[in-house]
């Protein structure tokens, strides 16, 4: 290949120095058709393409690597296989040809479906406080020292960038209303206009053109912040790319190198702040006179007002076992004794696990995401002791309960009475009717006397209930004595003498 410094010197001997395509060749040791070349192209560089490749001798395995190829370019970027992996799943098959054949097949290929799957498109701009992006993406992160997938919520304003990331261990309906509503407590209001993807937690039928059904509670929530939500054509990532390419960058960014967090309160705290951080610290891609934190506090102004939480639970009727249990998401949540027989409908929040009957409370507890998990809450079954008193000492719901100090105490003296469960059991029965901070007391006053009875427990609480006694009458100066009456049993002996 003719290098620019031999072309250029060609031109020159030619063209400057009148010499002739024979001298030209001699002194430059080329042949003649290339001097003849340069000097009728007028061409200052030329390069060597080949017109024709010729395909790699695959044979019948090409069909197989085309079918491999497709696969592999509709997964995602994350789960989509290195050319090496196509490789050796070919030879799985019964492949016996080298790599470079594959190689210069794939390459082939791909360019050929770059170019008929190239387009272009319309860059979009968006006025304050119009619209905002929600999208979901799994990221890899170390809690309490174990690998754990969790799924990571993003929120994008589109005017100001002004970006928002919360994970979660699920991606259920829940965790979005929770999302939506912490996102839009940092912006201190939304948009009018909220735009999605077709996820199943928010439209049920995707109908022609832009017209979806959406969920019922997803409306809800949509109702309660004043947004219009609006779901992309499927496959049209690029309807919502800001935060398609916030996803990049946030796992590009925040979450490489791995993450190391003892739980998902301390990774969002820790994603909050890095949020804020690099907002302040970076332009904005188009006012690049400004931060995209500094554009956000011009927008804030234009968003529609935060309207306050979102009661974002998902409700599941459900039933109550005899053992005071209620079975959700393959954990079991207690409920209070007095509901066993009747049905219950848990309300399951990101966070917390809600159960009401008849519209009461039942039962709350902290949401547990294991599997065959089984949640108490003692208090459920004191109860349930006033009749099975020798439940307390082997009762599931009791081992490892950590009572108030001076009840624990008391518990422990009674451990080795022979009524000493059926003591205790009154004790706890006592917090129902009493309160808990009450018996604390009364059991704390019992052991500064050195007892520690039920009896004396119990007296000790019937003693707090008593009113307490009239505030002493003040009495009138007229009426006050003035010379105190004097006992004197004496003057009954002279009573005495004189009969």
């Amino acid at each position: 290949m003719l290098i620019v410094e031999t072309i250029a010197r060609i031109r020159r001997e030619h063209f400057i120095k009148g010499k002739t395509i024979k001298e030209i060749a001699r002194d430059l040791k080329v042949s003649r058709n290339t001097v003849r070349k340069v000097l009728r192209s007028g061409e200052t560089s030329f390069e060597y393409e080949r017109v024709v490749q010729p395909r790699p001798k695959l044979g019948r395995w090409a069909t197989e690597l085309d079918g491999l190829l497709s696969g592999n370019a509709g997964k995602s970027a994350r789960e989509q296989l290195t050319l090496i992996r196509i490789f050796e799943e070919l030879r799985e098959r019964g492949y016996d040809g080298g790599y470079d054949a594959v190689r210069r097949y794939a390459r082939r290929w791909s360019k050929e479906r770059g170019q008929s799957t190239a387009a272009a498109y319309v860059p979009l701009s968006f006025a304050p406080g119009e619209a905002y992006q929600f999208d979901w993406s799994h990221e890899v992160v170390l809690l309490n020292g174990v690998t754990v997938i969790v799924k990571a919520a993003h929120v994008r304003l589109c005017h100001s960038r002004m970006l928002f990331v919360r994970c979660y261990p699920r991606e259920t309906q829940e965790m979005v209303f929770d999302a939506h509503d912490r996102a839009f407590a940092l912006f201190k209001g939304t948009c009018v206009r909220g735009i999605y993807d077709n996820m199943k937690t928010a439209v049920e039928t995707i109908f022609v053109g832009k017209d979806r059904l959406y969920n019922r509670r997803f409306m809800q929530m949509c109702s309660h912040y004043l947004v219009d939500p609006v779901a992309c054509t499927p496959a049209s990532g690029w309807e919502k790319g800001q935060v398609e390419n916030q996803v990049g960058l946030v796992r590009e960014r925040f979450f490489t190198p791995r993450l190391r967090f003892k739980n998902l309160d301390e990774l969002n705290a820790w994603l909050l702040d890095k949020c804020i951080a690099y907002t302040k610290a970076h332009r904005h891609p188009e006012l690049t006179e400004q931060t995209v934190w500094q554009v956000f506090e011009a927008e804030r102004p234009m968003l529609v007002p935060y309207a306050g939480r979102f009661d974002g639970f998902h409700a599941v009727p459900a039933s109550v076992s005899k053992t005071c249990l209620v079975r959700f998401d393959n954990n079991k949540y207690s409920v209070t004794a007095s509901a066993v027989g009747r049905p219950v409908e848990v309300h399951a929040y990101a966070d917390r696990i809600v159960i009401r009957q008849d519209g009461r409370i039942v039962a709350e507890h902290a949401r547990s995401f294991g599997r065959g998990d089984t949640v108490y809450d003692p208090w459920h079954y004191v109860p349930v002791l006033a009749r099975k008193p020798g439940a307390l000492r082997n009762g599931a719901p009791f081992k490892d309960w950590v009572l108030p100090a001076a009840i624990e105490r008391v518990r422990r003296k009674l451990a080795s009475a022979d009524d000493g469960n059926r003591q205790m059991v009154d004790i706890l029965n006592a917090v129902l009717t009493d309160g808990l901070p009450a018996v604390e007391a009364a059991c704390a006053e019992a052991i500064t006397h050195g007892v520690h009875s039920a009896d004396v427990v119990l007296n000790i609480l019937a003693r707090q209930r008593d009113p307490a006694p009239p505030a002493n009458i003040l009495t009138p100066a007229a009426l006050t004595l003035r010379h105190a009456p004097i006992a004197d049993c004496a003057r009954y002996d002279n009573l005495r003498r004189t009969i």
